[in-house]
């Protein structure tokens, strides 16, 4: 019997009322059908003062989800979509992503769209796109003390009320840099729409093979985003005497100390998305962002 996964984001009540009706008909249509909750992929954030999460990535993968389920369908919005992503990719499930949230913009179908959705994939008339993914890790010495798997960006950052920090980035070969800024943000081109974009970062297209450095605030008007290929790894050193906070893809991360360093480098694992149709990305930007509308000039007030 042909296997699907169901991922769902189990606080949202349309979510999962929603699983209930797509998992009777994949049942019907002759799949087994394994449910999760998204809670799985959602590392959440390590207390200082407890022992770190020294496990891999492949630690999120759900019991009973392998490389021989032909595809997981997930129900939720875009932290529902990043958390999947790190529950299925290391065993290379492809993912068929719902909304039942705000924006979506991760999203390939909506609640409208439904039952087309379902009879497409059901008769297996969808494609695979493949998104890059980094493996986040944190090190001190050569002992890993907390590792995830990340979608759309690392941030590295201050904690509220202290003063601007200094990080050292080495990128492969190249020579180190220096940057003052309140943090740095490492995406994906998945993640250049997400975070990284808020902080003044440029738009990347999802099939460029490459990387992006974006400072936080920075206090020199030469540090500005920085786009390199993805197959040089990138180690951030804190050279700074207080502590900082890394998050990763928004619902995972933890302390950073000044002996300690963070290894970001792509994934083997990429996330498999499943596209029912031609996934246009300047028309999801357009849609989504209002990236690319005409400008309309407001009339003078004269005539009105």
């Amino acid at each position: 019997m042909p296997r699907v996964g169901l991922i769902v984001n189990d606080g949202k009540e349309l979510a999962v009322e929603t699983a209930y009706k797509i998992q009777s008909r994949l049942e019907k249509a002759g799949y087994q059908v394994i449910r999760v909750s998204s809670s799985g992929g959602m590392v959440g954030f390590a207390n200082p003062d407890q022992h770190m999460r020294i496990l891999g990535y492949n630690a999120c993968v759900p019991e009973g989800f392998d490389s021989g389920m032909e595809f997981a369908i997930v129900l939720g919005g875009d932290g529902t979509v990043l958390s999947a992503a790190r529950q299925t990719a290391p065993v290379k499930v492809p993912i068929l992503t719902i909304n039942t949230g705000h924006l979506g913009f991760l999203a390939e179908a909506y609640l409208d769209d439904l039952d087309t959705a379902l009879e497409q994939v059901l008769s297996k008339e969808w494609t695979l796109e493949e998104r890059t993914s980094l493996v986040v890790s944190v090190m001190r010495g050569e002992q890993r003390r907390w590792e995830a798997l990340c979608l759309n960006e690392m941030a590295l950052h201050r904690e509220p009320l202290t003063s601007m920090c200094h990080f050292e980035v080495s990128i492969g070969r190249h020579a180190p840099v220096d940057i003052s800024a309140d943090g740095v943000i490492l995406s994906t081109p998945t993640g250049s729409t997400a975070y990284s974009l808020s902080a003044g970062g440029p738009v990347i297209s999802p099939e460029c093979p490459v990387l992006q450095l974006t400072p936080i605030a920075p206090h020199s008007l030469a540090s500005r985003a920085l786009v390199f290929s993805d197959q040089e790894p990138v180690t951030v050193f804190p050279a700074t005497p207080e502590r900082l906070m890394m998050v990763v893809d928004g619902s995972a991360g933890c302390y950073v100390w000044p002996e300690d360093r963070v290894l970001i480098r792509r994934s083997e694992h990429p996330v498999k998305f499943v596209r029912l149709s031609d996934h246009e990305f300047f028309q999801v930007l357009r849609n989504k962002l209002g990236w690319g509308l005409p400008h309309v000039a407001k009339p003078d007030r004269q005539d009105i």
